[in-house]
């Protein structure tokens, strides 16, 4: 009878984990792979977010290029992510766009908001990936 509740309990608890797991979706999974130090798989995890207009995903890979994470280290790159972040009002980016700007010679500066404006006007489809 023991081992039939006890088995009966991890079957539950198994359903249930599988369950919680099952929920997550690209952002999720792309945050754990970046928190995990598996800087590639997030990129490819991440970037279709930043493509359709979500600003954490955008914020994110600004971080990435600017840090070289999973990708070639790009100031002028993470200035055009986090810039496009930071129009659709996220505070953090916000707060990273002034530091990496500040980084930033004035034909660097020209470059990335090139870089933006085509990125904006092509629907995400020609970001300088």
């Amino acid at each position: 009878m023991k081992t039939v509740l006890t088995t009966a309990a991890l079957v539950a608890a198994a359903q249930i984990w599988g369950a919680a797991t099952a929920f997550a979706g690209p952002w999720e999974d792309g945050m754990a792979a970046y928190n995990r130090g598996d800087f590639v798989p997030a990129m490819q995890l991440v970037r279709p977010l930043a493509q359709a207009g979500n600003a954490k995903a955008q914020a994110l890979l600004g971080v990435m290029y600017r840090r070289g994470e999973g990708v070639a280290r790009s100031t002028v790159m993470a200035f055009m992510w986090l810039s496009l972040a930071a129009r659709r009002g996220d505070p953090k980016a916000k707060a990273q766009l002034k530091t990496v700007g500040r980084a930033l010679t004035s034909d660097e500066m020209s470059q990335a908001r090139q870089m933006m404006q085509a990125c904006e006007s092509s629907n995400y489809g020609n970001c300088g990936y």
